[in-house]
């Protein structure tokens, strides 16, 4: 369901800029390729990091004389969450932003203003918010498929998909979370 999600938000995102965004990686002749290698060999584990076979790929360390297509601190590093390709301090601040807008009495009565589908966040909670502001209609809200990330990635509430438990290193464990 990429196109609900992820290709969806990279086409507004930058078309809003006048700018078309390309994926390489969704090439139908790519994904033919890609679907055709054993599953086995795809799956990361200790000593092998996630899309090896594609890092591999355009790792050119075994050809002194070749020039590298990417830097090893690109070509190596941790895999992200699409979403954070926009960097950490933009989702950050855009939860900071919620816990100054939506205050503790407010968030406290989430589920009296939005029986269904209540946010389990202050970050949500503004979100639907502002949502409501430009779309007041109930039929805007009936047609919106709702993003639940996957249970595995250990943040089913958090609306920015950041929370998952590989990002704990990320996180101030002292700061509030929106």
């Amino acid at each position: 369901n990429l196109h609900y999600a992820d290709c969806l938000r990279a086409n507004k995102s930058t078309m809003a800029w006048g700018v078309e965004a390309r994926v390489p990686f969704l090439d139908k002749a790519f994904l033919e390729v890609a679907m055709n290698v054993d599953p086995k060999e795809k799956m990361s584990f200790k000593g092998k990091m996630e899309k090896h076979i594609l890092r591999k790929a355009f790792d050119t360390s075994a050809d002194p004389t070749a020039q590298p297509y990417l830097p090893d601190s690109i070509l190596w590093r941790q895999k992200e969450q699409f979403s954070d390709g926009v960097g950490y301090g933009w989702i950050d601040s855009l939860k900071d932003t919620a816990l100054v807008k939506v205050s503790d009495e407010e968030f406290a009565k989430a589920a009296e203003r939005w029986p269904q589908d209540t946010p389990q966040t202050k970050e949500a909670y503004w979100y639907r918010e502002v949502f409501e502001q430009w779309y007041p209609q109930a039929a805007c809200t009936e047609s919106v498929v709702r993003w639940i990330p996957r249970g595995d990635w250990g943040c089913p509430a958090d609306p920015s998909g950041r929370a998952q438990k590989v990002h704990d290193s990320a996180y101030d464990k002292n700061a509030p979370q929106a």
